[in-house]
């Protein structure tokens, strides 16, 4: 079942067909349609080191392209700057075979993807998580601030997009109470500056091995944001007191804290009614947040 409308299927076939004639020194290597973990890309294991990323929602090849060559940017930058591995970016693929989009090749990290209940007690999670904000808010934004559409900028931006997701989660979740929850924290004020940010720490792009954090991935969005985004993974991933050692080990002041919980709350209601159907992972994801951000609401 696909995710989005008019979604692009890749087949093994045309990956394999892309990658041989692109990268001919890869043509021995085998290959493996990867379960969908995420939602934009489809991932195909090529060898043992590593793995080829088509875009699945359709676009202008030109945007596209542009697209796949920043987060390759972002990647490079990134590498060697954190105490765990993350990709590195390793070729530019084009269209061809039937499909339409540029695509690209990046090194393979091990590790299992994390889930809202795999990590959820763990203090060494809760403490890896924390190493991981504080290094990626010790690069330097060389003067740069946050301008991509998206998270990170003005909580109010997302305001259409909020009363969207409720008026489609009747249903689903305690409308009345969300409705209440984000009319007070989209006016929290914003004062702090842009920092260096992953900007999607959802738990598939954490991987761990044995409760503890081994390689961060997807870091194409790796730029200037909001210090509060990259809290998300706190409620997509700890339990109360696990949180709680998080936030002591970053020393975030209630400000901080209560946008953090906001943005969390932005990315979690998208998930449950979007995905409630074409992804149930994902949308179990929203709805354990989305818990945990309520939970919070009583203390």
């Amino acid at each position: 079942m696909t995710m989005h409308p008019d979604q692009l299927v890749v087949t093994l076939d045309v990956a394999r067909r892309l990658i041989e004639e692109q990268f001919p020194h890869l043509v021995h290597q085998p290959l493996r349609r990867l379960p969908q973990h995420g939602t934009v890309h489809q991932l195909v294991r090529v060898g043992d080191d590593l793995v080829a990323r088509f875009p699945l929602v359709p676009g202008e090849v030109e945007e596209v392209r542009q697209w796949v060559r920043r987060e390759a940017a972002a990647a490079r930058e990134l590498v060697g700057r954190l105490r765990v591995p993350t990709p590195e970016p390793v070729g530019l693929g084009e269209p061809g075979h039937g499909y339409p989009l540029p695509w690209s090749l990046h090194t393979w990290l091990p590790g299992t993807p994390a889930t809202p209940r795999s990590v959820a007690a763990s203090e060494g999670f809760a403490d890896d998580l924390a190493d991981l904000l504080l290094d990626l808010r010790a690069v330097d934004t060389r003067g740069r601030t946050f301008d991509r559409p998206g998270r990170g900028g003005d909580l109010r931006a997302h305001d259409a997009w909020v009363a969207q997701c409720l008026a489609r989660s009747e249903q689903l979740l305690d409308v009345p109470r969300l409705r209440t929850l984000w009319a007070r924290v989209r006016a929290l004020p914003r004062t702090a500056p842009d920092v260096m940010t992953h900007g999607d720490l959802t738990p598939s792009n954490l991987l761990v091995d044995r409760g503890r954090l081994v390689g961060v991935i997807d870091v194409g969005g790796f730029g200037p944001a909001d210090p509060a985004l990259d809290l998300v993974a706190g409620w997509h991933l700890l339990d109360g007191p696990a949180r709680q050692r998080l936030r002591a080990r970053l020393g975030s002041d209630d400000l901080e804290w209560d946008r953090g919980r906001a943005w969390a709350l932005e990315q979690a209601l998208g998930l449950v009614w979007y995905y409630e159907r074409t992804n149930p992972t994902l949308a179990d994801i929203g709805a354990v947040t989305i818990t945990r951000i309520l939970a919070d609401d009583q203390d």
